[in-house]
């Protein structure tokens, strides 16, 4: 950011602060404890501001780590959600993208520096300077704090405003904005699509917009999962085949079978046993962060020139395209749709994989008491 831009950028986070206006939602008031009631303030929009209604927002299970403290230190009270979808209510001056009415999205970041390298190529989930996420981060004044979803509205700089396709349910639209793109992006930069073997593994809140995804890229689609009991709820989704980790022969029978692995879960998993199944140039992509670290054995890789690696959602520009896609391809997430009041227990069950497959929270239920 230059010294004109972090002027400008100061000023208006000055002028921001004094006229602000009085939001409700949901918070985490400290590490672990149960959401609750929360009144805080938003900015009033800017002259490339848009100000979201705020219709649905998804519960991603990074929302459940963050809140409870699990992945490093994080700002209280927490408002959590990044997976929003809602109404236009306002336009800066200087807004050409969108219109009072138009239905908008916002996804995990509300703003990034836009000037280093991966800015400028469209990756701002990487930004080398500050991602500003949106919760549980800063704004790009490194100092106000940001808050999510689990509210009534929202105010973003429209840059980071996404387009929801209209003829899609707000509802089941909502978890695209992460579990979504969270597949789409490994899914296209590594080349799934015809005459392509994929393999998900894990059929929960990713893995399952995974294999809607990879079957209507066109690729032929396995489910590797711990057990049969998905089985039938893989077919359903678009999967071709369907094998369960636990079967022992498994892993023998799909030996250099695929081109590329996406795995979706966050278990302690070994991750030698899948880089098997890969074939010669193959691809296992890692997108579910595991809570201990996983040794790889280096025969895995260099014995079949494969790659291990990962992949953080998607840039603006890339979560737009996916967007487009779902809604040429009508896909939306498999939802329960709940009040705001029953979030807590919406994340125990999410904790107990009780849910098929992603909670989608009902936010004109903020007005119930």
């Amino acid at each position: 950011m230059s010294v004109n831009q972090a002027a400008v950028s100061t000023a208006e986070s000055v002028r921001s602060k004094s006229a602000r206006t009085t939001t409700s939602g949901y918070a985490a008031m400290r590490p672990k404890a149960p959401l609750v009631p929360f009144s805080f303030e938003r900015r009033e929009p800017r002259e490339h501001d848009v100000v979201i209604d705020i219709q649905y927002c998804g519960i991603c299970h990074s929302d459940i780590h963050q809140a409870r403290e699990e992945w490093g230190e994080a700002t209280f009270p927490m408002v959590p959600g990044h997976e929003i979808v809602g109404t236009v209510k306002a336009v800066g001056s200087k807004v050409k993208r969108f219109k009072v009415g138009d239905r908008a999205g916002v996804g995990c970041f509300v703003d990034s520096c836009r000037a280093c390298p991966e800015c400028q190529r469209g990756q701002e989930q990487y930004c080398s300077v500050l991602t500003s996420w949106t919760y549980n981060g800063r704004e790009q004044d490194q100092l106000t704090p940001t808050y999510g979803g689990y509210s009534e509205r929202i105010v973003v700089d429209e840059n980071y405003v996404l387009r929801m396709p209209e003829n899609l349910p707000a509802d089941g639209s909502a978890p695209l904005l992460c579990a979504g793109i969270t597949l789409y992006s490994p899914l296209k930069h590594w080349g799934a699509g015809p005459g392509k073997k994929v393999a998900i593994v894990g059929l929960g809140g990713l893995g399952h917009m995974g294999v809607k995804l990879a079957h209507a890229l066109g690729a032929e689609v396995t489910v590797l999962s711990q057990s049969n009991r998905k089985a039938q709820d893989a077919k359903r989704l678009g999967a071709d085949h369907f094998y369960a980790t636990s079967d022992p022969e498994t892993f023998a029978k799909l030996e250099r079978h695929f081109d590329l692995i996406v795995n979706t879960v966050s278990a302690d998993i070994n991750w030698n046993d899948y880089l098997k199944l890969l074939k010669v140039d193959g691809a296992m992509i890692v997108v579910g962060i595991p809570e201990k670290e996983n040794a790889v054995a280096a025969a895995s890789i260099v014995m079949g020139r494969r790659t291990l690696a990962g992949s953080a959602i998607g840039g603006i520009e890339e979560t737009q395209e996916m967007l487009d896609f779902c809604g040429q391809h009508n896909i939306v997430s498999d939802i329960e749709v709940i009040p705001i009041q029953k979030v807590n227990e919406a994340y125990e069950r999410v904790l107990k994989s009780d849910v098929r497959y992603r909670f989608v929270i009902d936010m004109a239920s903020l007005k119930q008491r």
